[in-house]
């Protein structure tokens, strides 16, 4: 509490460094994010502040530059649709000096965005209408950046959805044992050795040239859409931190893991978790639309590898994180990363049962939004 109210009473201070309209009367923790800090700041307008977690994104500048160059695109993308920039995409607000970001005494970034007025996110998928405007909404965001020349962007967090990378960095975390809890959790490694072909088969395909580079979110969670209070539309993709290039299904994979689930990423009776096919096929229908007939056959095919993979690539880094002693994605009680690795098992078990279904309703979706 003591750390909390001494980061938000640092955060007013920091407001003073933007181009705001008007002075902050107020800066308070907000969201739930599990990576940087983020305020809400209130005055004559509202906006979202965050110190950027430097210990995950080791180039800060590098992550501003690509969200100012996908964030442009977005608005003249945007305008020329006869949109509202002001809410259909993040706008940064610059620095006395002119920069998208500001660096303290301390060597910390913050960065300043307008905040989308009402507009709400959900942790949880509330009603499947939700889920289904989400996934219009990023697979328009896989549309409108559909031209943008992905090699361009940094690759803010190398390796990021590099499966067969992650599943080394795995096998290293249990032979070194940091923290003595290999043992305890013999189940949970075996679990991902022996479906270690999943790691490979999407790398596999984007070297091989069947599967194209994309414009990618990377964090494709329900909680990075802002919905319209009134219309109930997915209206602006926001935390574009990891913004790189990539895949389009993993983007729609990690949609999948988090949103079809039928329990919370952390839920301990795993009885209660599985991959709701209703939703599942609600979310192939939303985002073939919303990409507009952007992807190519290939990439729409492999939309339940790109579910699979995501899910037992976010499993395999619970179960890392939790070997080396939590140290990547914050926990607000004693074992709850090796819970999320738990429902993140269940949820690929589930889906290789259901994998001739998971195909049917993407072959009978594809034929609906060619």
């Amino acid at each position: 509490m003591e750390r909390q109210m001494k980061l938000e009473k640092q955060a007013l201070v920091v407001t003073k460094e933007f181009q705001m309209d008007g002075e902050a009367k107020s800066a308070v923790g907000y969201g739930s994010g599990h990576i940087n800090d983020t305020f809400l700041v209130e005055g004559e307008k509202r906006y979202i502040l965050q110190r950027m977690n430097r210990s995950i994104f080791t180039h800060p500048e590098e992550v501003m530059e690509n969200i100012m160059g996908v964030t442009s695109f977005l608005k003249k993308k945007i305008e020329k649709a006869g949109g509202d920039t002001s809410r259909e995409t993040l706008n940064v607000i610059a620095t006395k000096n002119g920069k998208s970001f500001y660096v303290d005494e301390a060597g910390e970034y913050w960065r300043m965005y307008n905040m989308v007025e009402d507009a709400v996110s959900y942790d949880r998928v509330e009603s499947e209408q939700d889920f289904y405007e989400s996934a219009v909404a990023f697979g328009n965001f896989q549309q409108l950046l559909s031209d943008y020349p992905a090699e361009t962007l940094h690759e803010t967090i190398p390796g990021f959805h590099d499966t067969a990378a992650r599943y080394q960095t795995f096998l290293k975390a249990v032979e070194e044992d940091i923290c003595e809890r290999a043992a305890e959790v013999e189940e949970e490694i075996a679990f991902f050795k022996n479906r270690k072909e999943t790691a490979q088969i999407l790398g596999n395909m984007l070297k091989e040239g069947k599967l194209p580079l994309r414009v990618t979110h990377n964090d494709t969670k329900l909680n990075n859409i802002m919905m319209d209070v009134k219309t109930g539309k997915g209206i602006c993709v926001i935390d574009l931190d990891t913004v790189m290039p990539g895949l389009a299904v993993h983007d729609f994979g990690d949609s999948i893991r988090f949103g079809a689930s039928t329990a919370a990423e952390d839920e301990q009776d795993l009885s209660k978790v599985s991959c709701d096919m209703h939703l599942f096929e609600l979310y192939v229908q939303g985002f073939l639309k919303g990409c507009g007939g952007r992807l190519t056959e290939t990439e729409i095919k492999m939309l339940p590898m790109g579910a699979k993979t995501m899910t037992y690539e976010c499993g395999m880094r619970f179960l890392t994180d939790y070997l080396q002693g939590d140290v990547y994605f914050k926990t607000h009680r004693e074992g709850q990363n090796l819970d999320r690795a738990r429902t993140q098992m269940k949820l690929v078990a589930d889906m290789e049962e259901k994998w001739s279904c998971m195909e049917q309703i993407v072959e009978e979706c594809a034929k609906i939004h060619k």
